[in-house]
C-alpha cells in the first residue's frame, strides 16, 4: 500500500500571517485533501525574542476564517523542547553531532580570513576535527550537526527539478545554542520526522535549507519527504511583496470584505492553473489540484482581479453561505440581526452591486432600525411638496395592500404612475429617498419587501411630519 500523504503548514509567528503564507497553506491543504491524507498545523515559535502571541492568534484565527481545517495540531515547537534535547543527546552519542567551543570573535576572524582569500565564508569544522579551543576554554558549547564533507546532496524538487548542492559548501549547522535551546532548522527536521510528513510544500526561500535538513534526516535514519518549493508572490509593480502593497495580515482581507472562498480561489491561481478555468469552488480546487502542476515562475498580485473574483463568488455562492460573513460585517457597524431570511434577502438584492461584503454591509444599513437618516441633497431634490403629496397617496394604497410582495407592490406603483401620467421613476425615486435615506438601493419593490410593511409605512408617515 502507498504511504498516506501527510502535509504540514508551519508558519513562524515572528510576523503576521500574510497571503504568501496563506497560499503555501492552501497548496498543502489542497494536496492533503485531494490525496485523502492528513494536514498538520505547526507553529514554529522557537525564535523566542521575535515570536509574539498576537502573531500566533492571527495564524489560528486566519486559518479558521479561511476554512483551512487541520487534522492534527496546532503543535507548538516551544512545547517540544524536551524532545529536541533528547534527539540532540542521541546524535552526540551516535557521533552525528558534536560540541563547538569557538567564540564569536574566533568565528568572525575565521570568516574574515576566508573572505580575504575570496572563499565562501563557512565554519571550517575545527572543533569537529579536534583543532578548536575545546572544553578547556570554559565556554558553554553550541552543538553542530556533522554534515557530510564529501559528495553532493540532490534535492529532487517537484517544482524546480533536481537541484544539486555540494556537501563541502554546506557547513556544520548549529542545532543547539550555547544555552541549550534548539535552532529552527533542527526543530523542523525532528518535527517532520516525528509527524510522518511525506510532502513539504513551502516558499522557495527555504530551498537552500533543504540539503542540510535532508542530511540531518538521513543521519536520523529517516527518509526525507518530497519537497516542492513554491515561487514567491510579487507586488503589482513586480517587486517583492511588502507592506506597501496593501494588507499585511490575512485578517485584513476579512476586514476589507473578501469571502474566504474568493481569496483562496485567487491565491490558488497564483502559480497554479487548470486549463483556462478562473472561478473555482472549494470542492473544484480539491478535485483539480496537483502539486506537480505548480509553476516555477513568480506571480504578481493583481488587486483588480481579486476584487472581480470576490464579486463572482458573492454572486454565485448560495446566499445562506454568505449570511455569516455579512452578519460579521454588519456587527462591525453596530448592527446585529438574527433574521436569516432578511439577511439572505439582502444578499440576493445587493450582491450584483457589491464588490465586497464591507460594501454590501455599508449599503444595507437602511434595512435595519426604525429610523433612517435622509441625505440632505437627495431630500431637497426628491422630497418637495408635490412628491410628499404623491407619497402620502401611495402610503394610503400600500396600507390596503393584502399581499406584501414585490409584484403586488410594483403593480401599485405602476397604477399610481399611470393615473398621474408620470414615469415610474417620478414615484419610485422619492419613495426610495423616503424609505432608504438616499438615491441608491436595490429595485424599489424588492427594497420594500425587505424593509417589511410596518417599517415602510412608518418611514413614509415620518416624511409627512
Amino acid at each position: 500500500m502507498p504511504t498516506p500523504v501527510v502535509t504540514r503548514f508551519a508558519p513562524s509567528p515572528t510576523g503576521m500571517l500574510h497571503i504568501g503564507g496563506v497560499r503555501t497553506a492552501l497548496f498543502s491543504w489542497l494536496y492533503a485533501r485531494r490525496m485523502k491524507g492528513t494536514f498538520i498545523l505547526r507553529v514554529e515559535d522557537t525564535d523566542l525574542e521575535r515570536s509574539t502571541p498576537e502573531a500566533v492568534k492571527v495564524i489560528v484565527e486566519g486559518m479558521a476564517w479561511l476554512g483551512l481545517d487541520h487534522d492534527q495540531g496546532p503543535f507548538y515547537q516551544t512545547q517540544r523542547f524536551d524532545r529536541y534535547k533528547e534527539v540532540i543527546a542521541d546524535m552526540l552519542k551516535a557521533g552525528t553531532a558534536y560540541h563547538c567551543y569557538c567564540s564569536k570573535d574566533e568565528l568572525d576572524a575565521m570568516r574574515a580570513d576566508q573572505q580575504a582569500r575570496k572563499e565562501k565564508p563557512r565554519y571550517d569544522g575545527r572543533c569537529r576535527h579536534g583543532k578548536g579551543p575545546g572544553p578547556a576554554s570554559g565556554r558553554p558549547p553550541v552543538v553542530r550537526f556533522k554534515n557530510p564533507e564529501e559528495g553532493a546532496t540532490v534535492v529532487e524538487d517537484v517544482v524546480h527539478g533536481a537541484v544539486t548542492f555540494q556537501n563541502k559548501e554546506l557547513d556544520d549547522l548549529i542545532i543547539a545554542r550555547s544555552d541549550g535551546t534548539p535552532t529552527y532548522n533542527f526543530c523542523v527536521v525532528v518535527d517532520d520526522a516525528d509527524m510522518g510528513v511525506t510532502h513539504v510544500i513551502r516558499g522557495d526561500d527555504h530551498l537552500n535549507n533543504t540539503p542540510r535538513q535532508m542530511n540531518m534526516l538521513l543521519a536520523l535514519g529517516k527518509t526525507p519527504p518530497v519537497y516542492a518549493h513554491v515561487p514567491m508572490i510579487l507586488g503589482p509593480d513586480g517587486a517583492k511583496l511588502s507592506k506597501r502593497h496593501g494588507a499585511v495580515s490575512v485578517l485584513e482581507y476579512q476586514d476589507q470584505g473578501y469571502l474566504p472562498e474568493a481569496l483562496l480561489n485567487y491565491l490558488v491561481r497564483l502559480g497554479w492553473s487548470h486549463g483556462d478555468q478562473e472561478y473555482f469552488t472549494r470542492d473544484e480546487m480539491i478535485a483539480a489540484f496537483d502539486v506537480r502542476d505548480i509553476n516555477k515562475s513568480a506571480s504578481a498580485l493583481n488587486p483588480e482581479k481579486m476584487l472581480w473574483l470576490n464579486q463572482q463568488h458573492l454572486v454565485r455562492t448560495a446566499p445562506a453561505d454568505v449570511v455569516p460573513q455579512l452578519r460579521w460585517h454588519l456587527g462591525r457597524l453596530g448592527i446585529y440581526s438574527q433574521d436569516d431570511a432578511l439577511l439572505e434577502g439582502i444578499v440576493l438584492a445587493q450582491r450584483e452591486r457589491s464588490k465586497t461584503l464591507k460594501e454590501m454591509a455599508e449599503n444595507s444599513r437602511f434595512f435595519f432600525g426604525d429610523d433612517v437618516t435622509l441625505d440632505p441633497k437627495a431630500a431637497e431634490k426628491h422630497l418637495g411638496a408635490d412628491s410628499k403629496a404623491l407619497l402620502n397617496e401611495l402610503r394610503a394604497r400600500l396600507e390596503k395592500l393584502a399581499d406584501w410582495t414585490a409584484p403586488a407592490i410594483h403593480a401599485v406603483l405602476e397604477a399610481l404612475a399611470a393615473e398621474k401620467s408620470l414615469g415610474l421613476g417620478k414615484i419610485a425615486q422619492p419613495l426610495r429617498v423616503a424609505v432608504t435615506g438616499g438615491t441608491v438601493s436595490p429595485p424599489i419593490d424588492a427594497t420594500l419587501v425587505l424593509l417589511d410593511r410596518g417599517r415602510t409605512l412608518a418611514r413614509l408617515a415620518r416624511i409627512q411630519s
